[in-house]
């Protein structure tokens, strides 16, 4: 094959024209004037006479990009040897943090004003001991909480504590709260005497467990309300062998093959999202629970293919697992804390197999969530956009204004149910009320996230930007929270039920 043209005889592989059409040329605006110097960092080799042309296309490449860096040239190379005071960075970080909390709350507001509406574990320390604190806290590898210490008091009202001072943990809600009054008392034999009936009644059970159910019969009302166990007594034993032995037959099958170059970026994804699970909670941190969670969820993306493993749904076993180890700990023991590895190894088995069946059960009613593009969440999405049009309308325009996408925040509310701006406690409670809904998890839980976000209308309408209005709305401060809380939030999420339920054309965008 010949590169010379037998008509004219000149090259083709050549560019023999200073003119192509299609070429791309540089446009230049009012925004973007052209470049008449170039940078420091990146210095032009001047030259005293014009470099005769070329009509090689490969040599003029070569010419226009003789410039680039090299890794000795960059200047950031310096200035990463720049030594800064430690004292100036927790200043340069004070004083960025205080003056947005001042353009918030306005030029009347004193910080003593601010420490007086704060909770004890907010208020700041005297600003002497902040600075050796901040110095100390910078010198060693050990001192995040130090630092975090002296910034929290100025955060209060925006961030959950929790996502700032690792010590918060011990001022959370707990993991299962227990309560001994005659009340809930009452309401427990109600539970073991509608549970221990012949043949339970699921309507009835559904509605005794709405307001929250007692602990001791959390983990067989769920298995119940979930569908995992029938509702028969003479069945209930023979099915849950049946299912347990099942799954482990599943781990025999298929637990071996993660390693396979077809699973491998799954079970690898399961590997490094389980370890960010509840960080501020030790039992998540225990290798042999992690362990149990990486069977659960691989076996779970292996049977259900169309979807397969999808970021949040390792949230989802969190609950079940907590309600069903609670079932097999001494009742005097910290949850929070407990040794995994002092449970029998029959009952950690028994634990593992109804949290893979009871979450399999659960993500069958909302399987569109995770599928290609998740088009479930993607229509409560925009339900939840059409439903706070209607019924908190200055929230809503005050969004739009500030250009507040609602997929930008509650994206995360529906692929992980509320689990992330929550704490753990408050979740199993708000679980008790959509496992006695009917399409709790699929239907409700648009109500309530809607509940949740006019809760905090308030609070939101005094943000003046789109920053701070994220900020906010990614780290709503729940940290205190509690059953109260809750049973409040699916009171008012009930309402809104009963307003709109029977009016989906209310939830649908209006066509124009």
């Amino acid at each position: 094959m010949q590169s010379v043209d037998p008509h004219n005889g000149k090259n083709f592989w050549r560019k023999n024209s200073k003119s192509v059409p299609g070429s791309m040329r540089a446009v230049y605006g009012a925004m973007h004037p052209p470049i008449t110097r170039s940078p420091k960092s990146s210095p032009r080799k001047e030259s005293g006479q014009k470099k005769p042309e070329s009509n090689d296309s490969f040599q003029d490449y070569q010419e226009s990009v003789n410039d680039a860096w090299d890794c000795g040239d960059d200047e950031f190379c310096v200035i990463s040897d720049v030594k800064i005071s430690n004292r100036m960075v927790q200043s340069a970080a004070l004083s960025v943090i205080n003056s947005h909390r001042s353009g918030q709350l306005g030029t009347n507001a004193t910080l003593a004003e601010l420490h007086s509406k704060m909770p004890p574990a907010l208020v700041p320390v005297d600003s002497s001991d902040t600075e050796s604190t901040t110095h100390s806290a910078l010198s060693n590898s050990n001192s995040s909480a130090a630092v975090l210490t002296c910034t929290a008091s100025t955060l209060e009202g925006m961030l959950p504590l929790s996502r700032l001072d690792p010590s918060a943990a011990t001022h959370r809600t707990p993991v299962i709260s227990t309560s001994g009054s005659e009340r809930d008392v009452a309401k427990q034999e109600k539970f073991l005497e509608l549970i221990g009936s012949s043949n339970t009644n699921l309507p009835e059970l559904r509605e005794l467990s709405w307001s929250g159910i007692p602990p001791s019969v959390r983990a067989i009302s769920w298995r119940l309300l979930n569908g995992y166990l029938p509702a028969n007594v003479e069945r209930r034993e023979e099915t849950l062998k049946r299912k347990r032995e099942e799954y482990w037959s599943f781990v025999t099958q298929y637990y071996e093959t993660r390693h396979e170059d077809i699973h491998q970026d799954t079970f690898r994804q399961i590997h490094i999202d389980i370890p960010r699970m509840s960080p501020l909670v030790p039992l998540f941190q225990q290798t042999i629970v992690q362990e149990m969670f990486e069977r659960i969820l691989y076996i779970w993306a292996i049977r259900h293919p169309a979807s397969g493993y999808v970021q949040g749904i390792n949230d989802l076993v969190t609950p079940f697992f907590i309600v069903f180890l609670y079932e097999v700990v001494p009742k005097d023991e910290n949850l929070d804390t407990y040794d995994v590895e002092l449970v029998d190894e029959e009952d950690r088995a028994v634990v593992e197999a109804d949290s893979f069946w009871c979450m399999s059960k659960l993500l069958d009613g909302i399987q569109d969530n995770y599928t290609f593009a998740q088009p479930g969440i993607q229509t409560k999405v925009q339900q939840l956009r059409e439903l706070m049009k209607r019924i908190d309308i200055n929230l809503h325009k005050h969004l739009e204004k500030h250009e507040i996408d609602y997929l930008q925040f509650s994206f995360r509310w529906f692929n992980n149910l509320l689990m992330r701006e929550l704490p753990l406690g408050c979740t199993v409670r708000l679980w008790d009320t959509l496992h006695s809904e009917p399409d709790g998890f699929s239907h409700f839980v648009l109500y309530v996230a809607a509940a949740f976000l006019k809760h905090f209308s308030q609070q939101l309408m005094t943000q003046r930007d789109f920053q701070g209005l994220m900020l906010l709305l990614q780290n709503l401060p729940t940290t205190y929270w509690s059953d109260s809380e809750i049973s409040l939030l699916v009171a008012e999420a009930f309402r809104l039920k009963y307003v709109f339920a029977d009016a989906p054309n209310h939830l649908q965008a209006n066509k124009k």
